[in-house]
């Protein structure tokens, strides 16, 4: 829970905004509940009405528009700007607009202005989002700017492919290149690491489009896992700004964080927000580092341009969040500048799961197990249990017809 809440507009009222199928997202989920709590009204896009985030006690209305992220631009845009315009005639207000994934990032700035007379929106240059969602772009642009990074290659064809591969060696990591074809035409479910050429040729076969980012592997146990979540006004001038460290992933090593925990960090808040500076960002994102011990520099890997499924670790002695800062800037409101809280963040099963794998794989338990009261939990919550119920049974649900469909796809291949 917070420990005090900013002076949020309580009459300007929120929609989160979403492409694509996530039933089990948590990040939306912690929107609502930061801004809910907050006496801030929160409709959501969601799949349908028995997903985690729309059984919450904190949310205003789910407002259901399944959508696969294959559908073309103007019907999206469309289908956004109708749930806009319903909402603007019901309360009088522009709702402000809170992407959940890259995919809605990119579609609200490239039709701010068909968007802008339901939605307040951050002053982001148009094609920016894209641009840093691409992570071919992303790389050419850390070149352009002087910010580490891996290593990386767009290819493409696969003979380029395995010329990044000799350039980068293996193991090799392959992540999909760009928002909307990530859904359209995956390559990978998660960034994935490959050994060797046979397995990178069975994830990029001949007859499906490649839209793979193919880059350097920084290994483990010579790295440690940074991000930092941050909400910038116009010019890229942070509003908030914080990081901490990534302790564990699902899947391990190539997943979204399950595990982590806040820590100040000057160094890499000065080079995220001189990024933001210079490329003009406006608005949440969530950047992915690792700090290479070998030569001590700290390379960025992802930048999101939205809110981070775990932004909920970070809040200020304020009650300030990137989602609370990204409300009270667009409203017109001074945004609070204390320090961060120090605190944990923890994903349920998920990390259940994490910890597993890597007692299995390490062969000793992983560190941080003990629970620490200063947990900011992504789904438990006791002002608001339903959510983490629903969660729990679609899980399961999924949990087994993936092992059921495991089971039957090996005995079919076993009665030839």
């Amino acid at each position: 829970m917070n420990r005090t809440s900013p002076a949020l507009d309580r009459s300007t009222p929120v929609l989160l905004v979403r492409v694509g199928r996530y039933p089990l997202a948590h990040g939306p989920l912690g929107a609502v509940r930061s801004l809910g709590r907050a006496g801030v009204q929160v409709r959501a896009i969601v799949e349908d009405r028995l997903t985690p985030t729309a059984l919450s006690r904190y949310l205003t209305r789910a407002i259901v528009r399944p959508t696969s992220g294959r559908e073309p631009a103007d019907r999206l845009v469309a289908t956004v700007a109708d749930v806009g315009r319903r909402l603007v005639r019901e309360s009088g207000r522009r709702c402000v607009a809170v992407p959940t994934d890259d995919e809605a990032a990119v579609l609200l700035a490239e039709h701010a202005a068909e968007l802008a007379p339901y939605f307040l929106l951050p002053p982001v240059p148009a094609a920016l989002p894209r641009r840093l969602a691409d992570k071919g772009a992303l790389y050419t642009d850390c070149l352009r700017y002087g910010i580490p990074a891996p290593h990386s290659a767009a290819p493409a064809d696969r003979d380029e492919l395995l010329d990044a591969a000799e350039l980068c060696g293996y193991p090799l990591v392959l992540k999909n290149l760009a928002p909307f074809t990530r859904l359209s035409h995956p390559v990978v479910s998660h960034a994935t690491v490959v050994r060797d050429e046979a397995e990178l040729l069975r994830h990029c076969p001949p007859d499906r489009p490649l839209s793979v980012l193919a880059q350097e592997y920084l290994p483990d146990e010579r790295t440690e896992h940074w991000i930092t979540h941050l909400c910038c006004g116009p010019g890229g001038e942070p509003l908030a700004l914080f990081t901490g460290r990534k302790l564990r992933s699902y899947p391990p090593s190539g997943g979204f964080t399950t595990r982590a925990v806040a820590v100040a960090n000057p160094e890499l808040a000065a080079l995220a927000a001189g990024l933001c500076r210079q490329i003009g960002y406006s608005g949440i994102a969530d950047l992915d580092w690792r700090l290479d011990l070998r030569d001590g520099r700290y390379k960025l890997l992802d930048f999101n341009p939205r809110a981070g499924a775990q932004f909920r670790l970070f809040e200020t002695v304020d009650g300030v969040d990137v989602v609370r800062a990204l409300h009270l800037s667009l409203t017109g409101r001074p945004v609070p500048r204390g320090p961060q809280l120090d605190r944990y963040y923890g994903v349920g099963q998920l990390d259940a799961l994490s910890a597993a794998v890597a007692l299995w794989r390490d062969r000793h338990p992983p560190t941080d197990l003990r629970p620490r009261r200063s947990t900011e939990r992504a789904w438990l919550c006791r002002d608001d249990l339903v959510p983490a119920a629903a969660m729990t049974v679609r899980f399961t649900g999924q949990a087994i017809r993936r092992v059921a469909g495991t089971m039957t796809a090996r005995a079919g291949g076993g009665s030839s």
